[in-house]
């Protein structure tokens, strides 16, 4: 959850497939605790991919229920009802922090989203529309290949070569301790 008191994760089971548990956490003085793991979704299908929404109150996860991976969400703690957000295939869903989207990655590595809202214990989803025409570039398929940032806005992904004849060289510059290298670089006069 977003408040650091629950966390979702998927058990593998061989004879349920991937289900769905939560697991309250502690922190005191002796660190981080687990307390007792319960079930969320069990089921013959295969659930996975579970995120909290901003608010804590819903759990979107995918799951094969239909023959396919598709993304739904469930109220937490869940109530028993479910709603069914992508339409042709979808995984990894990722809520915006501070607008009401969910987004998820197709089956054919595309980024959608669909906007959504609450209306009592409900949840109302719209229709999916592609956030990007570019297509992410095919990782393994046990991880998400994007995430947002906080406020919603962008994504840092890996994309697909749009000329894979031409020869790309990518760099990446990770500056730690930024403030002492611009002390170095540029010292206070006295």
């Amino acid at each position: 959850m977003p408040d650091g008191k629950r966390l979702a994760y998927v058990e593998v089971n061989p004879g349920t497939a991937n289900d769905l548990w939560t697991v309250p956490l502690e922190t005191d003085s002796a660190g981080l605790r687990a307390g007792k793991p319960e079930v969320f979704l069990d089921t013959p299908s295969d659930e996975r991919d579970p995120s909290f929404s901003p608010d804590g109150r819903w759990l979107a996860y995918s799951s094969n229920e239909s023959g396919t991976l598709q993304v739904f969400v469930r109220a937490f703690p869940d109530t028993g009802g479910k709603w069914q957000i992508s339409n042709s295939g979808g995984v990894y869903p990722v809520w915006a922090r501070n607008e009401r989207e969910l987004f998820f990655e197709t089956l054919d590595q595309r980024i959608m989203v669909s906007a959504y809202r609450v209306k009592g214990d409900s949840f109302v989803a719209e229709k999916p529309r592609i956030w990007s025409e570019k297509r992410l570039a095919g990782v393994a398929s046990a991880v998400s290949n994007f995430d947002l940032a906080p406020d919603g806005k962008r994504v840092a992904t890996l994309v697909e070569v749009e000329e894979p004849e031409k020869k790309t060289e990518n760099q990446v510059i990770f500056l730690q301790n930024f403030f002492d290298e611009v002390r170095r670089r540029a010292p206070t006069s006295k």
